[in-house]
């Protein structure tokens, strides 16, 4: 497995975002960016405009990670706005397949999202709709959490499942990824992650973005 690292500008200085996604332009394979409409998750972020402005100003592909209601509206926009990778929530979506398919039309890769109480076995037939599977190892909703371990098997099983359809699909964990659980998330099978207090809470986000890659690179090849 690739390991690729996505920092969350959740955890970034908001009213300096294109100075704290250039720190980590170097290191990181994505930025992520977390969209929360205070309906779907008892938070307010940030929306379509913002990701508009920082496209224009990151040299890094964005992850957008929706976290709203109604994702069958609004996710479309953030693809056809140039989004690498646009991420709903199997909990949100009223039509997945249909909005899914409409992420790729627009040329974005197409991600399902789980929160930690919701099973990954009934979505098993979506893998081929979809280039990631972000499984949440936190409540969504508020950045510096801590990790739930609970989400772990979730994750191996994840893992089976891919492997077993012979798909291509990104295993993505996302809340409380840090230099003390990212070994674990990636022995689990997990090969993108998000961390945000990891990367952004030090003095230098660039260098903590090689230890999170260096340590899962580790634990992926045990």
């Amino acid at each position: 497995m690739a390991v690729q690292i996505s920092p969350s500008i959740l955890s970034a200085d908001f009213a300096r975002l294109a100075e704290d996604v250039a720190r980590i332009s170097d290191a990181a394979d994505w930025v992520h960016v977390d969209v929360m409409d205070n309906h779907f998750v008892p938070n307010l972020t940030l929306g379509l405009p913002v990701v508009e402005a920082l496209l224009k100003h990151s040299a890094l592909p964005l992850d957008c990670h929706l976290m709203i209601e109604d994702p069958d509206r609004w996710a479309p926009a953030y693809a056809e706005a140039g989004a690498g990778s646009v991420t709903i929530h199997a909990e949100a979506a009223k039509a997945p397949v249909r909005t899914l398919r409409t992420i790729r039309a627009a040329g974005a890769r197409s991600g399902l999202a789980l929160n930690p109480a919701t099973a990954v076995e009934p979505y098993e037939d979506l893998l081929g709709e979809i280039d990631m599977l972000l499984l949440m190892t936190v409540e969504p909703g508020f950045g510096g959490q801590k990790f739930l371990d609970v989400v772990l098997p979730k994750v191996r099983r994840a893992r089976q499942l891919i492997r077993n359809s012979d798909s291509s699909v990104w295993l993505q964990v996302d809340g409380g990824v840090s230099d003390e659980t990212i070994e674990r998330c990636a022995e689990a099978g997990a090969d993108v992650f998000v961390a945000g207090n990891a990367v952004y809470g030090k003095d230098d986000p660039a260098e903590s973005v090689r230890a999170l890659r260096a340590a899962a690179e580790r634990a992926s090849t045990t």
